[in-house]
């Protein structure tokens, strides 16, 4: 198993997956592209495959991804502003961890720290 670390520049668009691909690869002239993309694929599906079995997901130091669940609720319409019921549903949820929120955003740690 081989550990991949992408760092995104700052201020930079969001990253496409074969964006991802292409990075790892660069970064990693010695991976086959076949094998990163394969690896990239197995990684996204196997999260997409565990929110779909309402699994939680926990990557250490990264983050854990989870369902949360959104009651029904009356909506409007913009175009005509008519009530709509809009049906209640799950929504993927991303929460970073404490490695992450500190990485983004290093004067969180500090304040963490006081308290």
């Amino acid at each position: 198993m081989v550990a991949v670390f992408v760092r995104i520049e700052e201020n930079a668009a969001p990253m496409t997956r074969s964006e991802l691909i292409a990075s790892i690869g660069t970064r990693f002239p010695s991976l086959v592209a076949a094998d990163v993309e394969i690896s990239v694929k197995e990684i996204l599906g196997a999260i997409s495959d565990a929110l779909a079995k309402d699994d939680r997901i926990e990557i250490r130091g990264f983050g854990s991804f989870s369902l949360n669940y959104r009651p029904s609720r009356i909506g409007r319409n913009p175009k005509t502003e008519e009530a709509v019921v809009v049906p209640a549903k799950y929504a993927p949820h991303f929460k970073p961890g404490q490695k992450l929120r500190e990485r983004v955003d290093p004067s969180s740690a500090a304040s963490q720290d006081a308290v």
